[in-house]
């Protein structure tokens, strides 16, 4: 006869006294989709103001349930930036980062993949965008960024996130081929949430 330990089963989800599922850091795979909006040798962040620093983020929003990633990417850049997709040149993915970071808050952190694509524009699509966005809080308020172009070769010191800033400052110019997409993935030994 079998021993019955070689043959146990792994464990189940605990359930709390409620018998909800409890969920567990990083169970859980959310995408984020978002571009770098080159115009020229520049690139648009977003810049949000914290009380010690400043925060820059990559353009871009979670992929809703259901949804096609394209479809996402276009209606953030939409959102973000006022940019209507069909007037860039580009959307190739360009650089995909892991994220498994611990965050504060009431429910575990996902994962999150972030996929990053690249799309040039015009100085005269460039006119049209929008200067800022308005992130709103689960308490209705709003989390204004401010639409910063930046040359894409000072982008290495900055607190960006995703953390691409060297991969992005070490290309050679804003077209160039990119060897491998996969960027060192982000995770709490290398980056504290802010």
């Amino acid at each position: 006869m079998a021993d019955p330990a070689h043959h146990a089963q792994p464990a189940g989800p605990a359930h709390p006294a409620g018998g909800t599922q409890r969920c567990v850091p990083f169970a859980r795979i959310k995408v984020r989709t978002g571009a770098l909006v080159f115009c020229g040798d520049e690139v648009a962040l977003i810049r949000r103001d914290r009380p010690s620093s400043a925060l820059y983020t990559v353009p871009g929003g979670n992929v809703e349930d259901g949804e096609d990633f394209t479809a996402a990417l276009h209606r953030e850049l939409a959102e973000e930036l006022a940019l209507d997709a069909g007037l860039a040149e580009g959307g190739d993915l360009m650089w995909v980062v892991d994220q498994r970071v611990t965050r504060p808050g009431p429910t575990p952190p996902p994962r999150k993949l972030h996929l990053l694509h690249r799309f040039h524009i015009s100085p005269a699509v460039r006119a049209g965008l929008a200067g800022y966005e308005a992130d709103e809080r689960p308490d209705g308020t709003h989390d204004i960024g401010v639409v910063e172009w930046i040359d894409y070769r000072d982008t290495a010191s900055l607190p960006l996130f995703p953390p691409v800033g060297r991969a992005l400052a070490a290309l050679p110019d804003p077209r160039a081929a990119v060897p491998d997409a996969a960027l060192p993935p982000v995770t709490d030994r290398n980056h504290t949430w802010i």
